[in-house]
């Protein structure tokens, strides 16, 4: 088994995270010899998403907090003398606080099992099932990862795998982003330039049938049972961490770039919300939702739009920050003639920004990006990857595969062999025993000991996830994606950011609604969410409630656990790591995904200085082919050793949907 794995590599890379994953996907694109191992048996590490019994093992598997005790100790004696073992953790101790409460009709799940769930097999290195049916234990992503402990098998458990696989039974709202041929509304030519990108007004045609049909039971709505969760639960994909991307931001223009972009779809956010006095209402954020908005006055659309537009070129009006410069956004606004319920807007909805902690150029810069953002794909500056989240580590790991990288799930290291003389990195240890050379090394930060670690202050990350039955803002359309921003409810506390994903991002089951809150940490995640899902959502199981909690969205699932937020930890403050050993950071709090790009495309600099970070893939038309292996006549008909193997099955399949193409 491992025997089959090479040697030798030039790159090592540790985690299937999304940083680790970009930077293996670099590093692969530029020619190195890449080894990519994580000892789950799912990509994505803290960014990956689960259908719901995968969720339901993850969080068994959190609660129990067993450590995987080290047996054998053979692998001991490949440490030379002139070298040094650098233990790497057996545990993942990044996730505390995990609590999960069934809130809907509890009828009984015993004995339910998923619809079209995989027959139960026995997985090498997994914990026994703890979900409430077959294949709970696994991702999404590792649902189709062959069970056999096989080693060097890209082809087979490359997360590329999953999109071409038909599920059984497939939700019908589901077929136009995977597979479906002509399911698009509209293909442009070499799409793969671009995101393809559903438009966030017009859902799935089976969507529209859904709405139709709710709009008869609008008077009474269906009630969701504990036992259907279960049995939908492939329906479900469910992120760990929670994001949105913005339009013009650093992930959609690397996605763009590397051509990555053909092996996801996105969905536009179709509305940003506020909430306010007890209230959820809808931002004008378009020039056209501006002038169309009810809510507010023709005076207050007036100084709108020309605050927004001061923002878009401020640095050319440096008179009108630089006295504040000292001051906190939501101070600045007040001195700009902005109405209570426009500044609440602008600092909360646009600018997303801290109210206490803010200065005015952090407050700028965050509007101006907002405004960039607007318009590129949709009326809202930010898109959702359809299947979740975790499909964008999966896209990465893709291309490296594409590109000759190695791929293991399941696959422990037991440490790094650090040579005394040089103080460098030689070597990992596998759990098999082998030995695997190398001249880098990436290493996700879960995965380094608490020796490692002793001197490093970590944030935590606040996390919930919600089932529910209905929208925080009902309107005629059922198919919208939310993002909310909900201020702090007292002293000390942070805002809360709500992201509410419908059924059509292929994230939930047809007439429920996903919803995740995140905050920086003060106390446990239910401590610092709860406050806010009470506000927003109606928590009472029992029959008899009140009319105001009626119409609120009922909690039918939730979840809250606290993550460990590693972003801003500088390489120093880890103890006795060599020079050629990085460290990538797990998700961070921010909405967006820029800070895990700088870092991969920094950690990819500094070992590769005169390479291009994750270039376009070559034209097939410039590839140049070897005359013993290739006929002259044939050339135009085959592909060479280099580009995708599989790329007319890809192409077939996420070419068809609905595409955008690169703007200039």
């Amino acid at each position: 088994m491992a025997d089959n794995l090479p040697a030798e590599f030039d790159v090592v890379v540790v985690g299937t995270g999304l940083p680790e994953s970009i930077i293996a996907a670099a590093c692969a694109r530029s020619g190195q010899r890449v080894l990519h191992v994580d000892s789950r048996n799912y990509y994505g590490g803290n960014w990956a998403s689960f259908s719901f019994s995968g969720l339901l093992s993850w969080i068994k598997e959190n609660q129990q907090k067993t450590d995987l005790s080290d047996e054998c100790e053979d692998w001991r004696k490949l440490i030379l003398e002139d070298e040094e073992a650098i233990l790497l953790s057996s545990k993942d101790k990044t996730i505390q606080h995990v609590e999960d409460f069934c809130l809907g009709d509890q009828d009984s799940a015993e004995g339910v099992e998923e619809a079209g769930a995989l027959p139960k097999l026995p997985m090498f290195g997994a914990p026994a099932a703890q979900g409430v049916s077959p294949g709970s234990e696994e991702s999404p992503a590792a649902e189709r990862v062959s069970p056999e402990p096989e080693i060097e098998k890209p082809a087979v458990e490359s997360p590329g795998e999953e999109p071409q696989t038909p599920e059984p039974e497939q939700a019908p709202d589901a077929e136009p982003a995977r597979a479906a041929p002509g399911a698009g509304a509209g293909t442009a030519p070499d799409s793969g330039a671009a995101p393809s990108v559903d438009s966030g007004e017009s859902a799935p045609e089976p969507a529209k049938t859904e709405a139709a049909t709710s709009q008869n039971d609008a008077q009474e709505p269906k009630k969701i049972t504990y036992s259907q969760i279960v049995r939908e639960g492939r329906r479900f994909n469910i992120d760990l961490v929670s994001k949105l991307l913005y339009s013009r931001g650093l992930l959609i223009d690397l996605l763009i770039k590397s051509n990555v972009s053909r092996y996801a779809e996105f969905k536009n956010t179709t509305r940003v919300l506020a909430f306010r006095e007890g209230k959820v209402e809808q931002v004008p954020c378009s020039r056209a939702d501006v002038f169309n908005s009810r809510q507010l006055t023709m005076v207050e659309k007036r100084m709108l739009m020309k605050f927004l537009t001061f923002c878009l070129d401020y640095e050319q009006h440096p008179e009108e920050y630089q006295d504040y410069e000292n001051s906190t956004f939501a101070q600045f606004l007040q001195t700009r003639k902005l109405t209570p319920s426009l500044q609440h807007f602008i600092l909360h909805s646009i600018a997303m920004v801290s109210e206490t902690e803010s200065s005015t150029l952090q407050g700028l810069q965050a509007t101006r990006k907002f405004l960039q953002c607007l318009g590129r794909y949709g009326n809202t500056p930010f898109l959702f990857p359809l299947y979740g989240q975790g499909e964008i580590p999966q896209c990465f790991c893709r291309l490296c595969a594409v590109f000759g990288g190695i791929y293991c799930l399941r696959h422990a290291v037991r440490c790094l062999v650090l040579d005394r003389a040089s103080g460098r990195c030689k070597a990992i240890v596998d759990h098999f025993g082998q030995r695997i050379s190398a001249n880098y090394f990436i290493v996700e930060d879960s995965y380094l000991s608490e020796s490692t670690c002793t001197n490093v202050c970590y944030r935590q990350i606040s996390r919930a996830v919600l089932i529910t039955d209905q929208s925080v803002l009902n309107t005629d359309s059922e198919q919208q994606v939310s993002v909310l921003t909900v201020p702090p409810l007292e002293p000390g506390r942070a805002a809360v950011c709500v992201i509410e994903l419908c059924s059509s991002t292929m994230t939930c089951m047809k007439d429920t609604y996903l919803v995740h809150l995140t905050c920086p940490s003060t106390k446990t995640a239910r401590e610092d969410l709860e406050p806010v899902v009470q506000k927003l959502f109606n928590l009472n199981t029992e029959k008899e409630t009140e009319n105001e909690e009626l119409e609120k969205p009922r909690v039918l699932w939730a979840v809250y656990f606290n993550m460990r937020d590693s972003s801003g930890v500088e390489k120093s403050s880890y103890a006795g790591l060599p020079s050629n050993v990085y460290v990538c950071s797990g998700p961070d709090s921010a909405l967006g995904n820029d800070c895990a790009v700088k870092q991969a495309e920094t950690i990819f600099r500094e070992m590769f200085p005169t390479e291009e970070f994750c270039p376009p893939p070559p034209n097939p038309e410039d590839i140049i082919y070897d005359e013993d292996e290739i006929e002259p006549e044939e050339s135009g008909l085959n592909n060479s050793p280099e580009t995708k193997p599989e790329s007319s099955a890809e192409e077939s399949s996420s070419g068809d949907g609905a595409a955008v193409t690169k703007e200039e």
